[in-house]
């Protein structure tokens, strides 16, 4: 008995390990502060929720449209235009389970044997396993904290060859909190205008988090000729606090959106109808509720990178956006030997965290910050701790 090459070319998620770890330390009594995953720790807000027990008192327990019901296509169109500045037709628009669904489902689309994809690390753990899986090539374009983790149009032309197929972009960025300003992807777009044949992956799933006191920018919306080779992934589950019921939506060329949808009628099938009904409560409801989030977000952030700078051996920028904080370890790595070692100490001594190396990097760790503040207020004392 044997498992596929496929397969093969992929490893299990160390979030998620990391995280399933920390569950069943907890299961056993053991005190652990998990800040290992990335998911909103606020409730789902209540008309998302009273929309989604209207589906289930209305019936809507059916089989829907592969790609989403027409309803949930419109209100994603609005969200598209009115949050991201992209106009797009319903027909260029598709929902998935999950945002994951929909960037697996682009790249199995259209990735051949030995395709390259220029991947920016640190990377979210799941876009090289995605290319692997497809049979292509993981191109990466290190960048680095004094950049505030972000690469120019030059590091992209440097990384660019014959084989290139697709550029992923996510601003702001897991698990750097990166955000790209619109200078920065007017040159990237720019760069692009050189070579027709490259695809891009705008991931802007955590547009709604965002700190730098300025309009999100996003490569389809500042470089509207390259939109016929832009696909834009967003989604309810950062915004809304709505990561269980798996609703991804995507804007791109229509080509590419049929490709998606005829993947996805021999996976899934249609995303969950009731998740479906709550998102479009998301997208077309009161979003007052986002100013507060990124309030306390904020706040969180600023205290985490304020205690970990403060502990000896330990660095981290302030990111821009999302709710992560890429921590420099380095200095420390002589004593723990790797960054594993040093995530297994922490969780020895009661914190959860993801080594960088799971993300693309090395001698380091990603903190979440969507934690309650008394929690990450001790989460932090406990790293002080046991690196002291």
């Amino acid at each position: 008995m044997h498992t596929s090459t496929a397969l093969s070319r992929i490893t299990p998620s160390q979030t998620t390990a990391m995280t399933d770890r920390a569950t069943r330390l907890r299961e056993q009594g053991v005190d652990v502060i998990s800040l290992s995953v990335g998911e909103p720790d606020f409730a789902t807000p209540p008309h998302v929720v009273e929309a989604a027990k209207a589906a289930l008192d209305n019936g809507e327990t059916k089989y829907t449209p592969v790609g989403g019901t027409s309803r949930l296509k419109q209100a994603a169109a609005l969200h598209f235009a009115r949050d991201l500045g992209i106009e797009v037709p319903v027909s260029q628009v598709t929902v998935s389970a999950g945002g994951k669904q929909a960037i697996f489902h682009a790249l199995l689309a259209t990735i051949s044997e030995g395709d390259e994809v220029i991947v920016p690390a640190p990377w979210w753990v799941s876009y090289p396993e995605i290319v692997r899986f497809a049979g292509g090539k993981v191109v990466p374009l290190m960048t680095a904290a004094k950049d505030n983790f972000r690469f120019t149009a030059a590091d992209l032309e440097a990384q660019i060859g014959p084989r290139t197929q697709w550029l992923l972009l996510n601003s702001p960025g897991n698990p750097t909190g990166a955000c790209y300003p619109a200078e920065m992807l007017e040159s990237i777009g720019e760069a692009l205008r050189h070579h027709p044949r490259i695809m891009v992956l705008s991931d802007d799933i955590y547009a709604p988090l965002n700190y730098t006191g300025q309009p999100h920018a996003t490569l389809a919306n500042l470089c509207p000729d390259l939109a016929d080779r832009i696909l834009t992934v967003s989604g309810v589950s950062k915004s809304h606090a709505m990561t269980g019921f798996r609703i991804g939506v995507a804007a791109g060329p229509e080509w590419l959106i049929r490709a998606m949808e005829k993947l996805q009628s021999h996976s899934s099938g249609n995303p969950c109808s009731i998740s479906q009904a709550a998102a479009v409560a998301a997208f077309e409801g009161p979003e007052d509720f986002l100013t507060e989030w990124r309030e306390r977000f904020r706040t969180r952030r600023d205290m985490v990178v304020g205690a970990i700078n403060a502990v000896p051996g330990l660095s981290t920028p302030s990111p821009d956006g999302a709710f992560y904080c890429m921590v420099d370890a380095a200095p420390l790595m002589a004593r723990f030997g790797d960054d594993m070692k040093l995530a297994l100490h922490l969780l020895d001594n009661g914190v959860a965290i993801v080594p960088a190396s799971a993300f693309g990097g090395r001698g380091g760790f990603r903190i979440s910050f969507a934690a309650d503040e008394a929690r990450l207020e001790e989460a932090c004392r406990r790293i002080a701790g046991a690196v002291a």
